[in-house]
C-alpha cells in the first residue's frame, strides 16, 4: 500500500464522494487548501460530512506536495488530497478532468456502461489499442474492479490493459456531461439509430457501448447527442458488445485515415 495523490476540483470531489459512499475504509484520507473559493467550500464541506480531515494550506506547500506528479496533475487549483493506504495506481490509470485538460483537438473516448464481462472488456481494450481510441472510461461500481490486475482482462486484451489510458468514474453521466462540455460529441452505440455507415464522426468523438442485457442507461442515453446503430443481416438480435465496439473503433479509425 502507499499515499496517492489527488489534485484538481473533480478528482477531489469523485475521491470524496466515494470515500462517503464506502461502508468501511481501507485507507486514510486527508485535504489541503490554499484558496477557499465556491467549488473548494463545497468540496471541503462533502468532505468533512464525510469525516475526512481538512487542513489550511499554503500555495508553496501544495506546489511542493505535487512536485513529483505527472506535468498534467500538478494544476491542483489550490486543493490536494492524499490517501493513505491505498493500492499504487498504474501508470495508465488517469484522472478524466485532468486527460481532458490535455486531450489533442482530435480524441475518441469509449465509456463502458455496466459491462461487467472481463472476456469482453479485454476485447474491448484491444480493438482501443489497434484503433487508436485515446481513454477508456468505466463506471466504479458497474466495470470490473481493478481493469489493470484482472488477469482474465489482461489475456483477452494481449497487454493492452496495462496501455490504454483509463478512468475510472464514480458518475459517468457526470463524465460523459464533462466530455460534452469539452467539446466531445456523444454517440450512443445501440438499436435503431444512424446507420454507422451515415454517420461522420465529430473530431472529438465520444461513444457509449451499454451492456448485452440492458444496454445503455435511460439517463446516458438521453445524455448522448446522438444514436448510432451497425447494419447486420443476421437472424439473431445483435452482435456482441466488444465486436461492436471493434466495428464502431474501426470505422472511426478509418475516417481519420
Amino acid at each position: 500500500m502507499s499515499k496517492n495523490i489527488y489534485t484538481g476540483f473533480h478528482a477531489v470531489e469523485e475521491r470524496v464522494r466515494r470515500y462517503a459512499s464506502e461502508k468501511t475504509h481501507s485507507s486514510v484520507l486527508q485535504v489541503f487548501y490554499s484558496k477557499p473559493g465556491p467549488r473548494v467550500k463545497k468540496i471541503l464541506s462533502l468532505a468533512k460530512e464525510a469525516g475526512i480531515q481538512v487542513e489550511e494550506s499554503d500555495q508553496k506547500v501544495l506546489d511542493a506536495m505535487v512536485a513529483g506528479l505527472p506535468e498534467r496533475e500538478k494544476d491542483h487549483r489550490g486543493i490536494v488530497l492524499t490517501a493513505e493506504g491505498e493500492k499504487e495506481r498504474a501508470s495508465n490509470s488517469v484522472r478524466l478532468d485532468q486527460w481532458i485538460s490535455e486531450c489533442p483537438e482530435k480524441a475518441t473516448v469509449i465509456v463502458l456502461d455496466s459491462v461487467t464481462d472481463p472476456h469482453n472488456i479485454g476485447a474491448i481494450l484491444r480493438s482501443c489499442d489497434q484503433f487508436g481510441a485515446d481513454l477508456l472510461v468505466t463506471g466504479e461500481r458497474n466495470s470490473t474492479s481493478n481493469i489493470q490486475e484482472n488477469d482474465i482482462i489482461a489475456r483477452t486484451s494481449a497487454g493492452a490493459s496495462a496501455w490504454v489510458p483509463l478512468a475510472v468514474e464514480t458518475n459517468l453521466n457526470r463524465a460523459v456531461e464533462l466530455l460534452k462540455e469539452h467539446g466531445f460529441w456523444v454517440y450512443g452505440a445501440d438499436a435503431g439509430g444512424t446507420s454507422l455507415q451515415s454517420i461522420e464522426f465529430a473530431p472529438k468523438t465520444c461513444i457509449v457501448m451499454g451492456s448485452e442485457g440492458t444496454g445503455i442507461s435511460r439517463l446516458l442515453t438521453e445524455n448522448c447527442d446522438s444514436i448510432v446503430s451497425i447494419p447486420t443481416c443476421g437472424k439473431i438480435d445483435s452482435l456482441n458488445v466488444s465486436v461492436a465496439a471493434g466495428v464502431l473503433l474501426y470505422e472511426r479509425h478509418r475516417q481519420s485515415l
